[in-house]
């Protein structure tokens, strides 16, 4: 992306001039004549902001140019946790389809965001036998590093974490701490153990990466991130350079607050596009005893209107049994709306104890 720096003669509170920067618009590449570019890397991050449909789709995109131009790629997965790797092994493989996959991996208990942006990329890897890497911490290392930070893990915990983590790099702490100081009240010792879940997730998946190539010369690999652990170079890229000699290219979509050439070697300025409307209950959820309670109803509400009410337990959705949200997420990613589902509700009656019901849904 052509940037020029310029001093623009304006008034300014010092008399002088102001120093701008100059995006010029006659000279922008489409994304296919990056490519050639991108090919003669080893390794390819492409940020994303993990809720943009088209983040994704430019993902996609450069996914299908560096298979086309040939090489031994894979693909790395900042959305997958590393003890689910064979689960991405046996979907890559065909053994399974996507809702087991996304059941085995825990996918909606760990990731959460709308499993759909990633699909066409997981069935063009699939489709194409490209390797899936998981690349990211399990969760529960995670939570308990956000607790008591790195220092207060025990020694089981600690064997779980990457053989080297670098502090040395204020730049980044400087960055991290200017996102953390827009949460109200923030503290110094909070924001060491946000720090230390930094370091964790851009540690993790670097060493990872970095596995990935040492085993294997002739491999290369995309890196799919979100931007923040891209940006710069001081997340992932630089941790993965420490452990193993590999040119890598970064690729981030969307400019953000601004425009700095040293946030990447290439920014996508992607146009706006929407996930196709998905198919929705119409409920608020709360946790409940073997189900998932539905605690109020959306105003125009697929559920209600088929006859479910406040209180009643969801314990079943189709053939998917219900426990916990993630299974009702599970159970519908891939529904549009008109799409009939069967839910079995418990309902607790005065009196005379719970029945189940089953009541045909149309989703809204």
């Amino acid at each position: 992306m052509p940037i020029t720096t310029v001093a623009v003669d304006a008034e300014n509170v010092d008399g002088g001039l102001v120093t701008s920067k100059v995006l010029d618009l006659t000279t922008l590449l489409n994304l296919t004549d990056i490519i050639p570019r991108l090919q003669t890397k080893r390794v390819v991050y492409v940020g994303e902001s993990h809720d943009r449909y088209a983040h994704h789709l430019n993902q996609l995109a450069i996914i299908r140019g560096l298979h086309a131009s040939g090489g031994n790629w894979a693909i790395g997965l900042e959305p997958f946790q590393q003890p689910f790797q064979e689960v991405l092994d046996a979907f890559v493989a065909g053994d399974i389809e996507a809702s087991t996959l996304l059941r085995r991996s825990e996918y909606y208990k760990r990731w959460k965001y709308d499993f759909r942006h990633y699909h066409p990329i997981l069935e063009f890897a699939r489709k194409n036998r490209i390797p899936l890497i998981a690349l990211n911490a399990p969760q529960e290392l995670v939570d308990r590093v956000s607790q008591v930070g790195l220092g207060g893990l025990n020694f089981e915990e600690r064997r779980q974490l990457p053989a080297s983590i670098d502090r040395t790099d204020n730049a980044y702490h400087e960055r991290l701490r200017d996102i953390y100081a827009q949460h109200p009240g923030s503290g110094d010792s909070d924001f060491e153990r946000f720090l230390d879940v930094q370091l964790l997730w851009d540690e993790t998946m670097a060493e990872r990466i970095a596995k990935h190539l040492s085993q294997d010369p002739a491999s290369r690999i995309i890196v799919l991130a979100g931007n923040e652990h891209l940006a710069y170079g001081s997340g992932i890229p630089r941790r993965v350079a420490r452990r193993v000699p590999a040119d890598g290219v970064i690729v981030t979509n969307g400019i953000g607050e601004g425009i700095d050439a040293r946030v990447a070697d290439f920014v996508l300025l992607p146009q706006d596009q929407e996930l196709p409307p998905k198919g929705r209950l119409g409920i608020y959820m709360q946790a409940a005893k073997d189900g998932v309670g539905i605690e109020s109803f959306t105003e125009k509400s697929a559920a209600k209107e088929a006859g479910a009410q406040v209180g009643d337990v969801i314990v079943a959705l189709d053939s998917h049994p219900v426990r916990e949200i993630a299974d009702i997420r599970l159970a519908i990613w891939d529904k549009v709306p008109g799409d009939p589902v069967q839910l079995r509700v418990r309902r607790r009656r005065w009196l005379v104890g719970a029945k189940e019901l089953a009541l045909e849904v149309r989703l809204d």
